[in-house]
C-alpha cells in the first residue's frame, strides 16, 4: 500500500514552448521536495527528465518524462514534456493524465506558439489550467506587460497568485496575504481581485464577502477548486527554476511547490474523465476513482528500452492496480486482448530510475515494463465484461513532413523495419507508410526536426542506417466533373479464358468524403459474387491513382452495367475490367491534383512582420490575421500549401536573423494550379495495370 491516498495526488503536467525552463524548472521542484539531492543542469544533461542520449545530445526535451515527489503529506505526480512543435504528440499525450496544467511562459520571450496550443487544448479537456511565468530573474523583461499580455490574450480570469519582489528576487503570497508591496503593486489590490474572482462561483459566500469585506482561508478552499475546474481562474504564479550568478538558490520553487499542493486539484476534485465504450460515437461514462470498483487505466506515455523493452506509464482513473494481478487491453479498433495479462512488476517512474510498488491506487501514475501486447492510448482494466473502452481520443497534429528511406546495407531492410516500427510506437505522430507505386518507405513527422531525431534514434538506438530522399508531398488525385467508363477484360491463354465487362459512373463527392460505391446493377447483367471483385479493382486504383501515382479521393464510383460468361467470368476478370472501367472514367471526368494546405502561425518580432507576411503571400499562402502579442512580438496566421514550407525552419531563421518560430498544422486539401500539376502529372510513370 501507498503511504498516502487518492486525495493526498497532485497530478501535474508542465507544458509551454521549448526553452521556457520547464525541465529546470522541475529539477527545482524535486530538489526542494527532496526527492533528488543535487540539482541537474539541462546544458551538462544531467537533469532526471532529460536523460536519453538524444535529449542530451540535442540539449533539449524530446520526450515527456514522468517525475514523482513528495511534500507536506501530498504526493506529486509531475510530467514534464517537450516544448518543441514538432514533438507536441509528447506533450498532448500527456493530457489525460493530469488534472492541471501548469503553462511554463519564459519572461523574456513572452506568449509563444505553444503556450498558445497547450492553453487551448487544456481548456477544450476541461483541465484546470495554471500559468508559470519562468526566468523572473533574466535582465530588461516588462513582467507587468506580460501579465497585461497573458490577462489580453487568455481572460481576465488569468490573475497573479504570487508577485516578484525584489527586481525579480523573490515572491510574496498575495492570495492569503493581504499586505506589502511588490514588483508589479500592491499584495492588497492584487488579494482582493483573486478574492473578488473566487467567491463569484459560490453565491453564499459572495453574500459574507460584500456584509464582512473578506472571508477566511478554509472558506476559499471549495469555492477556489471549482473555479479551477470551470475555467473561471488561471493562477499566475513566478518563478526561476534556475539559479542564476547574482543567486544560488532557485526562486519561487517552494512557493510554487506550496500552490500545488494546497490549491491544485486532487484526483478526487477535478473534472470527471469521459471514457466510451464501443467506437468514436459510443456511450460515454465518467471514471469513479474508488479502489474497490474493477479497474481502469489509460496508457498515456510508451518508451521503447534497448535494455528493458518496452517501458508504458498509465494514469489509473478508477480501481486499484495489483502487481501480479490480472489486465485486459482495451483497443477499440481491435478489440480487447482474449486472455488477461500478468503484471508481473509494477513501478512509481522518476525519469529513468524506477522504484518497484506491489499497487496503484485511484489517481495515481505508475508504469509497466516487458509487456508488448501494451500501447499508446490503450485501456487497461481487469472486467472481462468490459469490452472496448477507450478514453475520448485526443487531437493529434497530422505529420506533414516525408522522407523516402531505404537501408544503407543490403539486408538491413527488415531490421530497419523493426526498429521503425518500435520507434512509431513511442510516439502518435510519427507514422511509417508504403508507398505501393514507388516501393518507398516513407517516414511522416511533424517537421524536419522531428524526422531528424528519429533518423539519429535509428542509429544510435538500433545501429540502422538508412539514405533518405527530399521530402514527399502527400498529394491526392480526385475528379472534379462526371463521366462514365467501360472495359471489357478478355484474355484467352488455351484452356479456360478470362471474360469481365464493367460499365461505371463516376463523379465528385465534398472533400473529405473518400469513396462511395453503389452497385446499380440490375437484372444480372453481372452477378452479384462477382461485384466485390469490381470493388476491388475499384479500390485498387483508388490506392494507386490514375494521373500521377497518388491515392484517389472524394469519388462515387456506380456500376451500372456489364457481361459476364457462364464459362470464362472469373474474379480475376471482373478486378481488372472494374480497374480499367475506372480510370477509362477518371480521365473523363477532369482529374484534378490535390495538395496538402497547412495553417501556419509564425511569430516574430514586429520589425519582420512586412517581411513574413510578403513571403507567405508569395508562397501562394492566404493571410488570415495579424494579432499584436505585446513585447514587441506578433503572431501572423496564414494557410499555405505544404510543398512551400516545406524547409520553413531555414527560411524563417534566415528572414529574422533566428528571432522567428512557428507552428503548423493540417488545414485542408486543395486544387494544385494547373502549371503545377501538368509538371507533377508529367513526371508519373504508371504501373501496368494489368499486372
Amino acid at each position: 500500500m501507498p503511504s498516502y491516498s487518492t486525495a493526498e495526488i497532485r497530478n501535474i503536467a508542465l507544458v509551454g514552448q521549448g526553452g521556457s525552463g520547464k525541465t529546470s524548472l522541475a529539477e527545482a521542484l524535486l530538489l526542494k521536495a527532496g526527492a533528488i539531492h543535487t540539482l541537474g543542469d539541462v546544458t551538462k544533461g544531467t537533469t532526471a527528465s532529460d536523460f536519453t542520449d538524444e535529449e542530451k545530445s540535442h540539449g533539449h526535451s524530446l520526450f515527456s518524462a514522468v517525475l514523482h515527489a513528495d511534500h507536506k503529506g501530498k504526493h506529486i505526480n509531475l510530467i514534464d514534456t517537450p516544448g518543441y512543435p514538432d514533438f507536441a504528440g509528447q506533450a498532448l499525450s500527456a493530457l489525460p493524465a493530469v488534472e492541471t496544467v501548469a503553462v511554463v511562459i519564459n519572461a523574456a520571450s513572452g506568449i509563444e506558439p505553444m503556450t498558445r496550443r497547450m492553453m487551448v487544448q487544456a481548456a477544450n479537456r476541461k483541465l484546470c489550467r495554471m500559468i508559470v511565468i519562468n526566468k523572473i530573474d533574466h535582465e530588461n523583461i516588462d513582467l507587468a506587460g506580460l501579465v497585461a499580455q497573458v490577462r489580453e490574450v487568455f481572460g481576465k480570469e488569468c490573475l497573479p497568485i504570487n508577485l516578484p519582489t525584489s527586481g525579480g528576487k523573490g515572491v510574496v503570497d498575495c492570495f492569503l496575504n493581504a499586505s506589502g508591496d511588490s514588483d508589479l503593486g500592491t499584495v492588497s489590490d492584487a488579494h482582493t481581485a483573486i478574492i473578488d474572482q473566487v467567491v463569484e462561483v459560490d453565491e453564499a459566500l459572495m453574500a459574507v464577502y460584500l456584509e464582512q469585506g473578506e472571508v477566511k482561508p478554509e472558506q476559499l478552499h471549495d469555492p477556489f477548486e471549482k473555479a479551477l475546474r470551470d475555467g473561471h481562474l488561471v493562477p499566475i504564479c513566478f518563478t526561476a527554476g534556475r539559479p542564476h550568478e547574482d543567486h544560488e538558490q532557485p526562486i519561487g520553487v517552494n512557493e510554487l511547490l506550496d500552490t500545488l499542493v494546497n490549491l491544485a486539484p486532487s484526483p478526487l476534485e477535478g473534472n470527471p474523465r469521459p471514457f466510451l465504450r464501443g467506437g468514436a460515437s459510443g456511450e460515454e461514462f465518467h471514471a469513479q476513482p474508488d479502489p474497490n470498483l474493477h479497474s481502469l487505466a489509460h496508457v498515456f506515455l510508451v518508451r521503447v528500452d534497448p535494455f528493458l523493452g518496452k517501458i508504458c506509464a498509465f494514469r489509473v482513473h478508477q480501481g486499484t492496480v495489483k502487481a501480479g494481478g490480472p489486465l485486459f487491453i482495451g483497443d477499440p479498433e481491435k478489440g480487447d486482448t482474449k486472455k488477461p495479462i500478468k503484471v508481473t512488476h509494477l513501478f512509481k517512474l522518476n525519469g529513468d530510475k524506477h522504484v518497484e510498488i506491489d499497487q496503484a491506487i485511484p489517481g495515481d501514475i505508475a508504469g509497466v515494463v516487458k509487456i508488448d501486447l501494451v500501447h499508446h492510448d490503450a485501456v487497461l482494466h481487469d472486467s472481462p465484461d468490459e469490452q472496448g473502452i477507450h478514453l475520448r481520443p485526443l487531437e493529434f497534429p497530422e505529420p506533414m513532413s516525408g522522407l523516402a528511406i531505404t537501408a544503407k546495407r543490403r539486408g538491413d531492410e527488415q531490421k530497419t523495419s523493426d526498429a521503425l516500427t518500435k520507434l512509431a510506437e513511442e510516439d502518435p505522430t510519427f507514422k511509417v507508410t508504403r508507398d505501393a507505386n514507388t516501393h518507398e518507405t516513407i517516414i511522416h513527422g511533424l517537421g524536419e526536426l522531428h524526422l531528424r531525431v528519429i533518423l539519429e534514434k535509428l542509429k544510435s538506438r538500433y545501429h540502422v542506417e538508412v539514405d533518405t530522399k527530399p521530402p514527399k508531398i502527400a498529394y491526392r488525385e480526385t475528379i472534379t466533373g462526371k463521366a462514365e467508363g467501360h472495359h471489357r477484360h478478355k484474355k484467352q491463354t488455351g484452356g479456360a479464358g478470362q471474360f469481365g465487362e464493367v460499365y461505371l459512373r463516376v463523379e465528385p463527392l465534398a472533400r473529405g468524403a473518400g469513396l462511395e460505391f453503389v452497385n446499380d446493377v440490375f437484372g444480372g447483367a453481372i452477378p452479384t459474387q462477382f461485384i466485390p471483385a469490381i470493388e476491388k479493382g475499384v479500390r485498387q486504383v483508388m490506392g494507386q491513382g490514375a494521373i500521377a501515382g497518388y491515392p484517389m479521393q472524394d469519388i462515387k464510383v456506380s456500376v451500372y452495367d456489364g457481361k459476364h460468361h457462364p464459362v470464362d467470368s472469373k474474379e480475376v476478370a471482373f478486378v481488372m475490367a472494374g480497374k480499367r472501367a475506372l480510370i477509362d472514367a477518371i480521365q473523363k471526368a477532369k482529374p484534378a491534383l490535390l495538395e496538402p494546405c497547412v495553417q501556419i502561425e509564425v511569430t516574430v518580432p514586429n520589425e519582420h512582420v512586412g517581411d513574413i507576411t510578403s513571403d507567405l503571400s508569395g508562397k501562394r499562402g492566404r493571410i488570415q490575421g495579424t494579432d499584436m502579442l505585446g513585447g514587441d512580438q506578433s503572431v501572423i496566421t496564414a494557410v499555405v500549401p505544404l510543398s512551400e514550407v516545406n524547409h520553413y525552419q531555414n527560411q524563417l531563421k534566415s528572414v529574422t536573423g533566428g528571432q522567428g518560430s512557428f507552428t503548423m498544422e493540417f488545414s485542408h486539401y486543395d486544387v494544385v494550379p494547373p502549371q503545377a500539376q501538368q509538371q507533377i502529372v508529367a513526371q508519373y510513370q504508371p504501373k501496368d495495370h494489368e499486372d
